[in-house]
């Protein structure tokens, strides 16, 4: 978090020993370390919390592409579907076209081709 090396710790200790002096060092110090690991829960706390909140938003956009991925599927199905039954609406219809004609020719009487009659 900061930078601060031994001679630094060295420097700010016999500061502080002399500042605040013996018999209160320990109890200063003892402050400060408590306080200085609940500046550093709190910073960990934040930190999970932004990585949760990343997460969750990686979440939600995989959530929205599927569901259109989805979407789409659907569509394209759809559109295979209709074609199929158009095709096949369309090969029933021929068919009963082309039945209906047949029973029109069976339903005619019988008329034997052209023959030409007795020349006389």
């Amino acid at each position: 978090m900061f930078d601060i090396g031994f001679t630094e710790l060295m420097m700010i200790a016999l500061v502080g020993l002399i500042v605040i002096g013996p018999e209160r060092l320990p109890k200063v110090a003892r402050t400060a370390g408590h306080l200085l690991g609940r500046l550093q829960r709190y910073v960990s706390d934040v930190k999970s919390d932004i990585n949760r909140e990343m997460q969750l938003e990686d979440l939600k956009k995989l959530q929205v592409q599927v569901a259109e991925q989805a979407r789409d599927m659907e569509r394209q199905v759809n559109d295979q579907l209709q074609s199929v039954e158009t095709s096949l609406n369309q090969s029933i219809l021929a068919s009963a076209d082309h039945k209906a004609d047949e029973s029109l020719e069976a339903s005619k009487p019988f008329t034997p081709p052209n023959s030409s009659p007795p020349a006389g």
